[in-house]
C-alpha cells in the first residue's frame, strides 16, 4: 500500500503523524510525506514595492521550514517502523497533493482538518475538502483535538 501524508506546521498535521504512527498498516506499506510551499504573494502600496529578492527570501524560508517539517515527520514514522520518503513541493497544497497522488499511484491520502467553518472556511478555503473532492484515491481526514470556543 502506498500512502501520501500531507502536512503543514499545525496541530492537525501532528495529529495525522500520530495517527499514522499508531495505525497497523499492511506489510510493505510505504509513506510519502509531503509539504507544499505556496508561491509568495506580495502586497504593496505605491510608496513601497517589495523586491524580487524579498519574495525569493520568503519562499526560501518557507521551503526550509517545510523541509524541517517533513524530515521530522519522516523520522517519527520511521521510529514507528514505517518505510518513508519525504518531499517538499512548490505550489498550492490542494493541487500539488492531488497531482502527486496521481503521479505516484497513491492508494490513500491522509491529511488533517483545521476544523474551520463558516466565514473562515470561505475566506481561507479548505485543503482537506479540495483533496477529498479531487483525489484519485481514498482520503482519510484526521481531526485533531477539539478547540474550546
Amino acid at each position: 500500500m502506498k500512502i501520501l501524508i500531507g502536512i503543514d506546521d499545525s496541530a492537525c498535521s501532528r495529529a495525522v503523524i500520530q495517527f499514522v504512527s499508531r495505525f497497523s498498516w499492511p506489510p510493505k506499506t510505504t509513506a510519502l510525506v509531503v509539504s507544499a510551499v505556496r508561491p509568495a504573494v506580495m502586497a504593496y502600496t505605491e510608496m513601497y514595492v517589495p523586491s524580487a529578492d524579498m519574495a525569493a527570501e520568503l519562499i526560501e524560508q518557507q521551503r526550509k521550514g517545510s523541509q524541517e517539517l517533513v524530515s521530522q515527520a519522516e523520522k517519527d514514522l520511521r521510529n514507528a517502523g514505517i518505510t518513508t520518503r519525504a518531499r517538499v513541493l512548490d505550489g498550492d497544497p490542494r493541487e500539488t497533493i492531488v497531482q502527486t497522488a496521481k503521479d505516484e499511484g497513491i492508494d490513500l491520502i491522509l491529511v488533517g482538518s483545521h476544523g474551520r467553518s463558516g466565514f473562515t472556511k470561505l475566506l481561507m478555503g479548505s485543503v482537506a475538502s479540495h483533496i477529498v473532492t479531487h483525489a484519485p484515491c481514498s482520503v482519510l481526514v484526521v481531526k485533531g483535538e477539539k478547540r474550546e470556543a
